[in-house]
């Protein structure tokens, strides 16, 4: 596995996550802000995943999408302990053990390594292997 590629497009995949999720506090189309930003990021997250997935696999590598999603969620789970909870989560009164105890963020994070590993299933591994037949 290329570390160094996979921490780019774990980044990468984090900035979009991010950005779909603050960018949806000023457009009100539900009551529930909260919710509404949770709901944006589980659908701009499948395309950013893909996005970061296409990154990586591009320069030819073939490491497994499962374990490669699992690391992408891992270093985007390290930015979020850093970065996402310090500076949007702590000011509106919650805490690191509200957000990673929250079962969106878990549904998130297997929505985020199936993303992966499917692209990688049927992208990357299906096509590695017409070309042995």
């Amino acid at each position: 596995m290329n570390f160094k590629r996979a921490i780019l497009s774990a980044v990468l995949v984090w900035v979009l996550g991010v950005s779909a999720y603050t960018g949806s506090f000023f457009i009100h189309l539900m009551d529930d802000p909260n919710l509404q930003a949770n709901l944006v990021l589980t659908f701009a997250l499948i395309p950013s995943a893909i996005l970061g997935a296409g990154l990586y696999y591009r320069s030819g590598l073939k490491s497994n999408g499962f374990k490669l999603g699992t690391l992408m969620f891992l270093i985007a789970m390290l930015l979020d302990a850093l970065i996402t909870v310090p500076v949007f989560i702590i000011p509106e009164g919650g805490s690191h053990l509200s957000f990673f105890g929250d079962p969106g963020f878990w549904f998130i994070a297997v929505e985020y390594i199936l993303t992966v590993g499917l692209y990688w299933r049927f992208k990357v591994f299906t096509r590695s292997r017409k070309l042995f037949r």
